[in-house]
């Protein structure tokens, strides 16, 4: 991301799942890089399970927090019924981004651990997107820190190291990740 260069990120789900969260972490990470940043949120019905997304726009200078219909370069689903709903929102070229990127979070056979990485799916989403953005790691995990209460930091860094590990590998090997294109 250089100059004139703006990324636009739809970050899309259910209330409760974080969504909220997720994009402050996208933000902070893209600021502590040096890039401009704006966001909007819609929130819906958000306390009763309903659609969330939020919009995160950075780059050298950006004019707008709302990311045009068609035009965003990520779309970040957490929840899979949310696709079709959000689908219209991802640019030709965009990349698609969905639980299905880190299956390794669904693995848990123990419940309790299960539950733990179904909170963790946001963090892992992020880890996904972040190996394909020129956005530093030290920037993505200061903003992990900055955003979640210390009593998270180390699970969730864990949970992004491997996310964004794995996705580097398969990007390099395949050219192009799990994340996905639009189609």
């Amino acid at each position: 991301m250089s100059g004139g260069t703006v990324t636009s990120v739809v970050i899309a789900g259910l209330g409760g799942q974080g969504i909220v969260t997720a994009s402050d972490i996208l933000a902070e990470a893209a600021f502590r890089a040096g890039h401009e940043v704006k966001k909007s949120e819609i929130h819906g019905m958000s306390q009763r399970g309903g659609s969330v997304s939020s919009d995160v726009r950075f780059g050298g200078r950006v004019h707008s927090p709302m990311v045009p219909l068609g035009a965003a370069d990520y779309l970040i689903i957490s929840e899979s019924t949310q696709v079709a709903p959000n689908r219209h929102r991802l640019a030709p070229h965009g990349r698609l981004i969905t639980p299905a990127a880190v299956p390794q979070l669904f693995n848990e056979e123990d419940p309790r651990r299960a539950a733990q990485a179904a909170k963790m799916v946001n963090v892992a989403l992020l880890a996904v997107l972040s190996a394909h953005l020129e956005l530093p790691e030290g920037c993505w995990l200061a903003a992990i820190r900055a955003t979640l209460p210390e009593r998270l930091h180390a699970m969730n860094e864990r949970v992004f190291r491997q996310a964004r590990g794995l996705e580097t590998i398969f990007a390099s090997l395949t050219g192009g990740g799990r994340g996905g294109r639009a189609q």
